[in-house]
């Protein structure tokens, strides 16, 4: 009973996932979703919030099942394939996919720090580079040395974030300057036309990765069979609310046509909409910026973690040199793998030019791991009938299903109109992930 007492209610279950969700995408990725498919782009954000619903649940179901190790590796890696050697293959791309995701996302974030503070700020504007990259080092710095109060703070800087967000909102929409009719015609402002707001889709999925935060904790969640669904649906539908308040307020201060127009407005929607349109309120310019390098901060903080682990997982497991896999006992953080995580962030980093394909590449790699998992709980059921009393996402078979095809709509009309690049460069980013594996099982039997 004590041990029960000490688990997670459907309270602290909720708050851990809206904090992890108040994150940096809304102040910058939705700007490519508005510019990329107008309006339409609410459509985008909405959908992307349903697929990583049934990302979490499914995740929640495996963790559940597998409950003495889990991760993005391990789940493939035990229900994919007829033997163990296949399986192993399925959980290094998922993984390989899963890095990328991860520095992909503290790469563009910390570029985002940069474009940020030099548009509010004028003077840093030579240095934005060289912003982005000490953001990256900061935030390794911290992740190496592990600080205690992260999640009291990153707790504090949620709340800002929201309150923040509010006063955006609210002085936006009661601004007399908002202007409805900028929503019509609602399909065909983006860039990608008609059918923008599909490949808009991934981009926006980013937004909500931290859903599957309570998946891994299950065991120690009160009555997880509900209140894992219900801590998912309720702090999806709160974030919801508040993300597209802000997109819907966005639109009506700054149009699509704007940000194809200004490209580069497109990375910082919320101040192009302060900036262009209610200029007369300067100090509004300020608080989104000073919210959006926080939102940013907390982002780059948690994916280079993530990114760190991964590593080390894969070190550990004998795919990559035996080094990363290190944990540092003082600390208990995998220092060789963040020291590698900070060199290859910054330097992407350093390349703001390339930040439209590096979020559109970081999309379709966290993209292929949902896929993955659609495809592991599906086989995952299959192999393991017998396991009765494990958390079972709702809808049955078909919630991956037709997750696995929104996710391949997705990306339909990219390719239809020529956007193979993105695959092509993909397709060799896996050819060296593969390349990798098979190295490492080579010096295995060696």
């Amino acid at each position: 009973m004590s041990n029960e007492k000490k688990k997670l209610g459907l309270l602290d279950s909720t708050t851990i996932l809206i904090g992890g969700m108040i994150g940096s995408a809304i102040f910058s990725l939705s700007g490519l979703t508005i510019m990329n498919a107008g309006p339409a782009s609410i459509i985008s954000w909405i959908v992307a919030g349903i697929i990583l619903i049934a990302y979490g649940l499914q995740t929640a179901e495996l963790s559940t099942m597998y409950p003495q190790s889990g991760g993005i590796f391990v789940f493939p890696a035990k229900a994919l394939g007829k033997t163990e050697k296949a399986g192993k293959v399925w959980g290094w791309v998922s993984a390989w996919a899963y890095l990328f995701g991860c520095i992909a996302g503290a790469a563009f974030s910390a570029m985002y720090v940069g474009i940020y503070l030099s548009v509010s700020f004028p003077a840093l504007g030579s240095v934005g580079t060289i912003i982005a990259i000490g953001v990256v080092i900061l935030c390794g710095i911290l992740n190496i040395i592990e600080i205690s109060a992260m999640g009291k703070i990153n707790t504090v800087l949620t709340i800002g974030l929201a309150v923040a967000m509010l006063v955006f909102i609210v002085t936006g929409l009661t601004s007399g300057k908002w202007d409805g009719s900028a929503l019509t015609p609602f399909f065909t402002q983006g860039l990608k036309g008609t059918f923008g707001f599909m490949s808009a889709i991934p981009i926006a999925m980013v937004a909500f990765g931290a859903i599957v935060a309570v998946s891994f904790m299950v065991g120690e969640i009160k009555n997880p069979k509900k209140t894992v669904p219900q801590s998912m649906i309720i702090s999806m539908s709160v974030v919801m609310v508040l993300y597209i308040l802000m997109i819907v307020t966005t639109l009506g201060l700054v149009t699509a046509g704007f940000l194809q127009a200004n490209p580069g407005m497109a990375y910082i929607p919320m101040y192009a909409a302060v900036y262009t349109t209610l200029a007369n309120l300067p100090w509004l310019g300020y608080v989104v910026t000073i919210a959006a390098v926080l939102a940013l901060i907390t982002t780059i903080i948690v994916v280079m973690a993530l990114a760190g682990r991964a590593l080390q997982a894969s070190g550990s497991a004998g795919i990559l040199p035996k080094g990363l896999g290190k944990i540092n006992e003082k600390t208990n953080t995998p220092v060789n793998a963040q020291i590698l995580v900070i060199l290859v962030v910054g330097i992407i980093a350093a390349f703001p030019n390339a930040t439209n394909f590096i979020v559109n590449f970081g999309s379709l790699c966290n993209a292929i791991v949902v896929a993955i998992i659609c495809l592991t709980v599906l086989a995952a059921r299959k192999k393991n009938p017998e396991i009765t009393d494990k958390f079972t996402a709702p809808g049955g078979n078909v919630l991956p299903i037709i997750t696995l095809i929104v996710l391949v709509a997705a990306y339909v009309p990219d390719i239809l109109t020529g956007g193979y690049m993105l695959w092509v460069w993909t397709a060799g980013y896996f050819v060296v992930g593969m390349a990798i594996y098979f190295i490492s099982q080579a010096k295995k039997k060696a």
